[in-house]
């Protein structure tokens, strides 16, 4: 209920507000609408009428709607690269990713709402969730090339394509507690799933795998 009001209170305020003019504030609109009338129900022009733009000018933006419940998704990314790029090289690797995946996932606490109803959307409406593929696709990349970068080793390669997917295992795990708790923290949910990744598959040491296997 919390999150719907959060929601509803934007929309109720719609009339008289200036045009959206960035990414940003036209997810905002559509997940608006898709939390109050369904995604499948919303259309393209709903989102367009609701921003105060024509619809020619929301496909500059986005190339569809699927990509609008996004957000600034590739500009995120950019950030996950420049926080992975300058962390010290003497940080362990899982102490490095676990500061990364933080940082991507931390947002401002009136952002909360939004980007909880944008997961709760991602992880459960099946177009969304067949969208998805791409994007954890590029996610995964941003991490494998990291890992690769360090070891000196292929980003195609097996050992950084592991750590690709079970980094975002861990992180959709967390998100999945997060969205069933209202009051759960997401921040202390991901650094623990990486402790339990950690702990599970490395006993705290991870060991390299040779490099001709890899």
């Amino acid at each position: 209920m919390a999150l719907q009001n959060a929601l509803r209170e934007p929309e109720a305020r719609r009339l008289g507000r200036k045009p959206a003019t960035s990414r940003a504030e036209l997810s905002r609109v559509a997940l608006e609408l898709f939390s109050t009338r369904g995604f499948d129900e919303t259309t393209t022009d709903d989102i367009a009428e609701a921003a105060g733009i024509g619809r020619r000018t929301l496909f500059r933006y986005s190339a569809s709607k699927s990509d609008l419940a996004w957000g600034d998704f590739d500009l995120e990314l950019e950030g996950l690269k420049k926080h992975l790029d300058n962390l010290p090289s003497a940080l362990p690797l899982v102490d490095a990713l676990t500061s990364a995946v933080i940082e991507f996932n931390r947002f401002p606490d009136d952002e909360l709402p939004y980007h909880r109803a944008r997961m709760q959307l991602l992880l459960t409406v099946p177009a969304l969730i067949a969208h998805s593929t791409l994007r954890y696709a590029a996610w995964r990349q941003v991490i494998a090339e990291y890992v690769a970068r360090r070891e000196n080793i292929e980003a195609a390669s097996l050992r950084p394509q592991a750590i690709g997917w079970a980094c975002l295992g861990a992180s959709l795990a967390a998100y999945e507690q997060w969205l069933a708790d209202e009051q759960a923290n997401l921040l202390d949910l991901l650094e623990a799933a990486f402790v339990v990744l950690t702990g599970t598959f490395s006993n705290g040491s991870a060991q390299p795998l040779d490099k001709e296997s890899s």
